[in-house]
């Protein structure tokens, strides 16, 4: 496995059988903390039976894929896991095992896979009408847009359909610096906004960046709470945003982009009060404030339906995509009408942006969350989820940070706390063995960001076994 592949983002599914793990040297101080722990026997009971698969063989499906699709293509696992359905917050592979998604198709299945309500969306429009694009009139798109902007603070009232999450942070940054009239973009070091080669220039994490140029982005210090070198001092990070606007721009800049908590980069929470300095600076240099919700939004921090909602912020262009979908590829940008105004300079138009069966979807979602509380419901079992974490940490010196907002959680490893090392190779072990994915730039975080269905019992499971994969370290 490359060092790309180590620090990618992954599918935490932890299976239902008993996993055997290699046998480690165990140093003085976890061997001095060591007890008797047991692995998880069962998964939490669930009332479904996948269907019997007769499709081709794990090493069939690898063989086409090799041979077919593109080389830059990795997977997970020595043996690779062929999944052939999925049902709420449980995947199957082809021999009919269940396993915990516990990062929902990378934070993408927000209300369950296959849920039945927006299935029925999907298929009921699809009988009528699949796509015919915005140069007809159609009620799905505006529907959808309606129901969005609802859920959106202040004048953010004028929404853009796109594809994915790197679409829709590209026409952001298209947005930032049409309205503006400056090009300097600034960036966070660590995070994550997309593969395109526009966005790529927004990205800041080595392992995802191809040679191209990427001119006019600044990447700032990240505000990292646990690794930043102010620690969670969000005046001394600020001070460094203003530096590179004083230093490396003409003072006016187009914009400024953030993750409220970074995926890609290892969930990582920005230092409090930071986007409230951060905005203000960005908007004196005659920038926009342009808040990336691909992960955050939808209620997935439990405690705020937006992530920015948590710096006490609001944006004045917000990106989403993933869970806006349940799975479906759907992204959106919305904005306010000024800005939104610059782009009736030319054509602006998304072939697929907003199709009937997307907007169907996607509107679908929305009331899945709020009927089925889930907002609340990733709160409480977030909340969970992290005393059970942090009562780990207490039992495993290898466990350097536990963090994280509702359900989406992180948990960092090193091999010691005061310098804060990167447990790589430990890492390493524990996603083979026990199933669990990682994140970060170095691989040593593990992510946590199930379907909003997941449950106590399954935060109980997932825990146990986590406990137990460790204890053999």
């Amino acid at each position: 496995m490359t060092a790309m592949q180590r620090s990618l983002k992954t599918t935490i599914a932890v299976a239902s059988h008993r996993a055997s793990f290699s046998s480690l040297q165990r140093s003085a101080a976890a061997a001095a903390a060591d007890t008797v722990v047991t692995p998880p026997q069962q998964l939490p009971p669930f009332d479904h039976k996948p269907a019997p698969y007769n499709g081709p063989s794990a090493d069939e499906v690898f063989a086409k894929r090799k041979t077919f699709l593109g080389p830059s293509l990795f997977h997970y696992y020595q043996k690779p896991l062929n999944i052939v359905e999925g049902k709420m917050q449980y995947l199957y592979d082809d021999s009919g095992r269940r396993y915990i998604d516990a990062f929902a198709g990378i934070v993408t299945v927000s209300c369950g896979h296959c849920h039945p309500e927006i299935l029925n969306a999907i298929t009921e429009q699809s009988k009528l009408l699949q796509h015919a694009t915005t140069i007809y009139l159609n009620h799905t798109i505006g529907d959808f847009a309606e129901a969005l902007a609802s859920k959106m603070p202040g004048n953010l009232k004028v929404v853009y359909f796109v594809n994915s999450g790197s679409e829709a942070n590209e026409l952001a940054m298209m947005m930032a610096r049409l309205y503006t009239g400056s090009l300097d973009m600034i960036s966070l070091r660590n995070a994550y906004h997309g593969g395109s080669s526009s966005t790529l220039g927004l990205t800041a994490l080595n392992t995802w960046k191809y040679p191209i140029p990427e001119g006019h982005v600044h990447h700032v210090m990240n505000p990292d709470p646990y690794r930043g070198v102010f620690g969670a001092d969000a005046a001394s990070y600020a001070k460094d945003v203003q530096d590179h606007i004083d230093y490396g721009t003409s003072g006016k800049v187009a914009g400024f982009i953030a993750e409220t908590i970074q995926g890609v980069g290892g969930t990582v929470e920005l230092a409090p009060g930071y986007l409230k300095l951060i905005y203000d600076i960005v908007h004196k240099a005659g920038g926009v404030c342009i808040a990336d919700e691909v992960q955050t939004g939808f209620g997935r921090t439990g405690s705020h339906y937006w992530g920015f909602e948590t710096q006490g912020v609001i944006p004045d262009i917000v990106t989403m995509a993933k869970g806006i979908g349940n799975g479906l590829p759907l992204g959106a940008v919305v904005t306010t009408p000024e800005i939104a105004s610059v782009m009736a300079q030319k054509i602006q138009f998304n072939t697929f942006g907003g199709n009937p069966v997307c907007s169907a979807g996607g509107l679908a979602v929305l009331r899945v969350l709020d009927k089925e509380k889930r907002q609340a419901h990733s709160a409480e079992v977030g909340s969970h989820l992290l005393e059970r974490l942090r009562a780990l940490e207490q039992r495993h010196e290898i466990i350097g940070n536990v963090r994280g907002r509702g359900l989406m959680v992180g948990v960092e490893m090193v091999t010691d706390r005061k310098d804060k090392t990167p447990a790589k190779a430990e890492t390493a072990v524990v996603f083979e063995k026990l199933r669990v994915g990682k994140g970060g730039i170095h691989g040593n975080v593990f992510r946590i960001k199930p379907p909003m269905c997941f449950t106590k019992d399954d935060a109980d499971f997932l825990v146990d076994a986590l406990d137990y994969s460790l204890s053999k370290l």
